[in-house]
């Protein structure tokens, strides 16, 4: 089979992009031909705010450009990651113009909520999700702390949601069963609707923690919770090295404020962060908003690696309390300190969380279950079609 994989680059990585880079590569290990039609965020910056907003309603060179290569390779699907701000909806049209199926992975909650996160002033929101115009976005400036670009935000969600119903794709993936219900509570068409977990490969095999620390692995920012985690961690007695591996917009504060006892890595390469997680004995995810699919998790489960993280979002579905690992509640220090002194004075019991985080991994998050899941999602793309 042939695919075309549409995505759009963000400026700063983050796992969208390599989920994108992994699932191309994981189609073309099975046989399949993956034709890539990419755009990047690097290039806004020579965009006039006239131009970048006729790209965000209906770039026409984007539909050009997928109708000829569906047209050419013969694809059967065009797998959408992310349209936002430079592809527009327009990819849609042209792979239903040239005859094939589309589909496109949710990563992120843009359709329902303007700045994508379900996230304001530092607690989790839902008020947008379900309305026609997500207008206390708007009221609130949830995108970009500006009301003009959270009306262009909620306008091209608003977009989104309508070629959803009538058009769009003719299958939508969300990354887990609480992402599923918040894109049905916001009108999304339950039909369309498939859950195909992310994935981790290659199987980077369990640790063994032999180097006992806690281990933060993601974007430095504010949704992610790194302010929480430094203040539960000052209330920690005598604890372990707490590493933090990532960039992002906290990386200044952090290299000005990081207190002892606590590393900064800074952006790693790929292989070096799997080591650093592979000898960790805890992955800390603080997050304050509600995550889709985070694929530090996920890494961690491979590695057989316990996580303490917020009770929120898929993370809650993700993390079993007691079993694979712990949960507290978002933003709340205290409750994150009592949770991982907790978890840092029973032995025992990360042993056992070490052997139930890599069987999760080996049943629900390897790259052959995600294959079969992306086929069949394909399947019934194509049969809509």
């Amino acid at each position: 089979m042939t695919i075309v994989a549409v995505h759009n680059w963000y400026r700063h990585p983050g796992g969208e992009d390599q989920v994108f880079q992994a699932e191309c590569a994981l189609l073309e290990e099975r046989g399949h031909t993956v034709k890539r039609y990419t755009d990047d965020n690097a290039r806004i910056s020579g965009t006039g705010a006239g131009g970048l907003a006729a790209s965000a309603l209906w770039n026409r060179a984007a539909y050009r450009a997928v109708r000829e290569l569906v047209e050419e390779s013969g694809a059967a699907v065009v797998h959408v990651h992310n349209t936002f701000p430079l592809l527009s909806l327009s990819v849609f049209q042209a792979a239903r113009d040239s005859g094939a199926a589309a589909v496109q992975t949710l990563h992120n909650f843009r359709s329902v909520c303007p700045n994508g996160l379900l996230l304001r002033e530092g607690a989790p929101c839902r008020k947008c999700v379900g309305r026609r115009l997500a207008w206390p976005a708007v009221v609130h400036a949830c995108y970009r702390r500006s009301r003009a670009a959270s009306a262009a935000a909620a306008l091209l969600s608003a977009r989104s949601l309508a070629a959803a119903r009538d058009g769009g794709a003719d299958a939508y993936i969300a990354l887990s069963q609480f992402a599923r219900s918040v894109f049905i509570a916001g009108g999304m068409p339950e039909s369309k609707l498939e859950t195909v977990p992310n994935f981790v490969h290659p199987d980077p095999g369990a640790g063994k923690g032999e180097g006992g620390h806690v281990l933060y692995l993601g974007r430095l920012s504010e949704e992610k919770g790194l302010r929480v985690l430094l203040a539960a961690w000052k209330e920690l007695k005598a604890p372990p090295a707490l590493k933090i591996a990532g960039s992002g917009p906290l990386a200044e504060w952090l290299r000005a404020g990081t207190p002892p006892g606590i590393e900064w890595l800074g952006q790693l390469p790929h292989g070096e962060a799997m080591a650093a997680l592979r000898t960790a004995g805890l992955l800390v995810v603080p997050s304050l908003c509600h995550e889709n699919s985070p694929l530090a998790v996920l890494e961690a489960f491979a590695a057989g690696v316990p996580v303490v993280c917020s009770r929120t979002g898929s993370l809650a579905e993700l993390v079993e309390d007691g079993r694979n690992g712990f949960t507290a509640p978002p933003g709340d220090s205290g409750a994150l300190a009592a949770v991982l002194a907790r978890a840092l004075s029973n032995a025992s019991l990360l042993r056992n969380m070490r052997r139930e985080a890599r069987l999760d991994y080996e049943t629900r998050y390897t790259a052959a279950g995600h294959y079969e899941r992306l086929m069949r999602v394909y399947g019934k793309a194509a049969g809509r079609g």
